[in-house]
């Protein structure tokens, strides 16, 4: 049989299944998954039972709680999933992560409601990246259902730590063996081919000065005052970054952005205490380390010379850009290929300014791609904002280039 007919029986398979996939990732929205506060178990061993259903023995690996604990969560508990088939052959691993950020105001749909309207399935995760739940799940079935010679295997891996920097999901499965893939392919938000992204760094900036009445402001130190100092320095290094480009098509320039500021207690009361939390893009030319120290010193700079007022600087995060390995051109390929001719235009490798756990496998020497269900762009499925949702015809067609592609790299012959 040849490769196009054996092609044509994997898309049948899953348009013939497709609204039990539907059904599927509308359990898994209903599921809440908001991080923080983070307590994913729940979640988790909901997905274990709905992969029973389908035969597939998801083994539940609980991270220690004083860990979770440690990392400001409450419970995770990633899964894995192996299939295992002829003997030689590769061993992909396919990613995706069930936390996301909470669903904030400006919902029409209900966030955990799994609503279809019009061709869309919304809710929080729907598109990132609940949808590569069954999208991965889906194509291991189809790929199966086809009784062609395999040879290798996939691990399904489904972990509960990307927004929070992927170290107690992926990173954690890597680290106690759980999972020992050649090749990966993280969960998508778009139907492009990715092989590179940003790197991530966030900073906790804690301003203190002294509480003082507002009657008599001079027995006070104003951390607020300061603090808008030094966010005045940090908007102004974007002036600075924006004239740096990346040579990496899809990823711009670096940026600094304050997600969160906390402080004072009473309108009557000077602020003694002023909490930023900063969250700095790098491009991938830039070094990591260059620019935390960098930053360091411009947030000092900016908060010195003022009596009274001292400043704490606590690194979240720091995520590693993704570049591309040399040995991922196989899963390149097949994606772009079948990407290409099932959505009827051209699906080309870029990088995006996203940053995602796929780095955790590229930096072990895994060679690791991101792709899965989405629109062109993730802007356009609402993704972290109002009304996130799917398009069903994307959520069919990514599943059938997964497919197809988890056939070219396990294909016995």
């Amino acid at each position: 049989m040849t490769s196009a007919s054996r092609y044509d029986q994997l898309d049948r398979w899953i348009d013939t299944h497709f609204d039990e996939q539907v059904r599927l990732l509308q359990e898994l929205v209903r599921v809440p998954t908001d991080t923080p506060p983070g307590n994913n178990t729940p979640h988790a061993l909901r997905t274990q039972a709905l992969l029973k259903d389908f035969g597939f023995d998801a083994q539940a690996h609980e991270v220690p709680a004083a860990t979770v604990r440690e990392h400001g969560l409450e419970s995770i508990t990633n899964l894995v999933v192996q299939r295992r088939y002829g003997s030689g052959g590769r061993v992909v691993a396919l990613n995706a992560h069930g936390d996301v950020v909470p669903p904030g105001e400006g919902w029409t749909h209900d966030p955990y409601g799994g609503e279809v309207v019009d061709g869309r399935l919304y809710g929080r995760a729907a598109a990132v990246s609940k949808c590569d739940f069954t999208t991965f799940t889906f194509a291991v079935r189809a790929l199966e259902a086809l009784g062609a010679p395999l040879a290798g295997g996939i691990d399904l891996l489904f972990t509960y730590d990307e927004e929070f920097g992927g170290e107690l999901g992926p990173a954690w499965l890597l680290e106690q063996g759980l999972t020992k893939p050649d090749l990966e392919i993280a969960a998508g938000f778009s139907y492009q081919v990715v092989t590179a992204h940003n790197g991530c760094l966030q900073l906790e900036i804690t301003v203190h000065g002294r509480m003082g009445h507002a009657a008599v402001p001079e027995t006070a130190v104003d951390a607020l005052q300061a603090a808008n100092r030094i966010l005045t320095a940090l908007y102004a290094e974007n002036e600075v970054l924006g004239k740096t480009r990346s040579a990496v098509r899809g990823i711009h320039h670096g940026y600094v952005n304050v997600g969160q500021i906390a402080g004072g207690t009473n309108t009557n009361v000077v602020p003694g205490r002023v909490v930023l939390k900063v969250d700095r893009r790098m491009i991938p030319e830039e070094d990591p380390v260059a620019v935390e120290a960098g930053l360091r010193a411009l947030i000092a700079h900016a908060a010195a010379g003022q009596a009274g007022i001292t400043v704490d600087i606590r690194r979240l995060l720091l995520a590693h850009a993704m570049k591309p390995l040399a040995g991922n051109a196989p899963l390149v390929d097949a994606l772009c290929t079948h990407a290409s001719a099932l959505f009827g235009e051209p699906v080309e490798a870029m990088g995006t300014p996203l940053y995602t756990d796929a780095r955790l496998f590229s930096e072990r020497g895994i060679p690791a791609v991101i792709y899965g269900a989405g629109p062109r762009t993730v802007l356009e499925s609402n993704a972290k904002r109002a009304d996130e949702h799917i398009v069903l015809e994307d959520l069919r067609r990514a599943t059938q280039v997964m497919a197809r592609t988890l056939f070219d790299l396990l294909r016995a012959d």
